[in-house]
């Protein structure tokens, strides 16, 4: 890997058109943005076909590179294959730290795990139907549901969630306490940054949007299953929130036997 003068990652953008909706253009690569600078932006399909044409739309907005490829073949995928071929030949190049990889194809399960072999971090974007093969392979998975444009909502309570969740806030509270009852501390409290990074070892495709909340702090908070505090000139912290003792059952009064009257 060339060593580079800045901390910024450098990343190639990977999209398979055929399974990426082009409706998610603008919020992808916002979120990509957060994770380094996109070098490389491809994108690979049949732009002839209603599926892949949404996507022409956007390259010129997106400084996206089009790769047109044909189906010479019924039942064979040649975007498929040629995303896998200019992957390697990236990886190969030592010039990225980083691959973005768009689509809900469990077919890029090998793929990602190849490239994480070398030493190089893998993002995956895509639907939740996506195979959770693909998802566990990638470092980080994000559903491209988070990525739609949000609608306004006037009615909306304060503290509600700010997007409409995808899944069950239950769902999220049993992975968080799994995960900080992994985590060792002296008096119990958690670095919300060090628990955050734990939960994506533990399940690559979380996301706090997933559940309706912007951040894992505005999550963590809605669960009433932790205690939160944030140190003077330190970072927020959380523990799991004491149980309140169980309240001892009342005995019921024995019942007094009435004598048997005589016959």
């Amino acid at each position: 890997m060339t060593a580079r003068s800045d901390t910024t990652r450098r990343l190639a953008v990977l999209i398979d058109a055929d399974n990426a909706s082009s409706k998610i253009a603008d919020g992808l690569f916002e979120e990509i943005a957060k994770i380094g600078e996109a070098s490389v932006r491809r994108v690979y399909g049949d732009f002839s076909t209603t599926r892949s044409k949404g996507w022409v739309e956007t390259l010129a907005r997106h400084a996206i590179v089009p790769q047109q490829q044909f189906p010479y073949t019924i039942g064979k995928n040649a975007s498929d294959i040629t995303l896998v071929i200019d992957a390697m030949d990236l990886l190969h190049s030592g010039r990225f730290d980083g691959f973005c990889l768009v689509s809900s194809d469990s077919d890029f399960t090998r793929l990602a795990s190849r490239i994480r072999e070398q030493g190089v971090d893998v993002f995956g974007f895509g639907e939740q139907k996506t195979p959770e093969s693909f998802r566990q392979a990638c470092r980080r998975f994000i559903y491209t549901e988070n990525l739609l444009p949000e609608r306004a909502d006037p009615d909306r309570a304060t503290d509600a969630p700010t997007t409409k969740p995808l899944a069950r806030k239950e769902e999220a509270t049993r992975l968080l306490l799994r995960v900080i009852a992994q985590m060792d501390s002296e008096d119990g409290w958690i670095n919300l940054g060090g628990f955050g990074k734990q939960i994506l070892n533990l399940a690559p495709d979380f996301d706090p949007r997933t559940y309706g909340f912007k951040k894992l702090s505005d999550l963590v908070r809605s669960t009433k299953e932790f205690e939160v505090r944030t140190p003077p000139g330190g970072s927020v912290e959380i523990r799991e929130a004491p149980k309140a003792p169980a309240q001892p059952t009342a005995k019921r009064p024995a019942r007094r036997r009435t004598a048997a009257k005589p016959d």
